[in-house]
């Protein structure tokens, strides 16, 4: 498995459950049309983790490289209705991060 992982701060806290909704809605329709595997939406508690790392973390799942980068061809179009949802979640954050992870040891390597 393949992990996106994001992390975000908020423009303004007080939108926290309207970004809670964006990203469902963004990341299901995503997961609806078999563009990933899951995903999660977590948040820092009691301000514990990592200085320069975001709030929020979110993490997309993705069986292999291609699908992430099949995912990423439809995200990049800005177009339709993956923009109407992309917007409503990148529009209420700041200081985004990103990583790419993987599950190890890969299942190809030889011990």
């Amino acid at each position: 498995m393949n992990y996106y992982d994001m992390w975000v701060d908020l423009r303004d806290s007080r939108q926290d459950l309207a970004f809670c909704q964006a990203v469902d809605a963004y990341l299901g329709h995503l997961k609806a049309q078999g563009k990933l595997e899951s995903w999660t939406l977590t948040r820092r508690k009691f301000g514990f983790g990592p200085e320069g790392l975001g709030e929020f973390h979110i993490r997309v799942a993705f069986k292999d490289l291609a699908q992430l980068d099949a995912c990423f061809g439809v995200v990049a179009t800005r177009a339709g209705e993956v923009e109407r949802l992309h917007h409503p979640v990148y529009s209420l954050v700041t200081n985004f991060k990103s990583a790419l992870y993987r599950d190890f040891p890969d299942p190809q390597r030889v011990a």
